[in-house]
């Protein structure tokens, strides 16, 4: 009796990945990026998403395994970029810390106004459906919102060394206060339409620190 060969792969060679499934399923991450900063994920229709990708309505479960899991992943993607557009503006070392906070705020107002007020956070968003959502998503929200208060923590740090903020200020507590703050001028900010809301609250952010 003889055996067939066993078919080696050549050393050095990667093996094939399917890069088209991959980049389909970063396209539909994208595009639910887009429509969860616009309305809530239980609002959310996944054969609207499918048909703006050009994905057949029947493929979506070859690419996540539920809603569930779909709306985690976007919230990862957006969670990290995010995370680079904080450390864009609040490690930017060419401003001052606290000039440094009003270019995250000035680069939000100008997204949110190219985007007509329609997209907000997609944090703020979920957290205000999360007594309806997976408890999964409960930790996750506020596992985001820390890493965002000890990024901003740190910035209010560098302030206290510059002279910007008194030494003996909580910036934890400031960084959190900013966060709670900062998400309700968001969802005023789409309310009305206008930035109305996000100028009132960092001018009164930064009139209330102490000196």
């Amino acid at each position: 009796m003889t055996t067939a060969p066993i078919k080696t792969r050549r050393p050095g060679r990667p093996p094939k990945v399917d890069r088209e499934n991959f980049e389909t399923r970063e396209a539909l991450i994208r595009c639910g990026t887009e429509v969860l900063t616009e309305q809530g994920f239980m609002a959310t229709g996944i054969d609207g998403i499918l048909k703006q990708v050009g994905v057949p309505k029947g493929s979506f479960y070859h690419y996540f395994e539920s809603k569930e899991a779909f709306g985690r992943a976007v919230l990862d993607n957006y969670a990290r970029y995010f995370a680079q557009r904080l450390d864009l503006w609040l490690g930017n070392e060419t401003l001052s810390p606290l000039e440094r906070l009003v270019g995250f705020v000035q680069h939000a107002k100008a997204g949110m106004a190219r985007h007509g007020y329609r997209r907000g956070c997609m944090v703020g968003n979920l957290g205000q459906e999360v007594s309806v959502l997976p408890e999964a998503f409960r930790e996750t929200l506020e596992a985001i919102f820390l890493e965002w208060q000890a990024r901003l923590s740190q910035c209010l740090k560098a302030a206290q060394q510059a002279g910007e903020l008194a030494t003996d200020a909580d910036c934890d507590e400031l960084a959190a206060f900013f966060w709670i703050g900062w998400e309700g001028a968001v969802m005023r900010a789409r309310l009305v339409k206008n930035d109305a809301p996000l100028n009132i609250f960092i001018s009164g952010f930064l009139r209330g620190l102490p000196q």
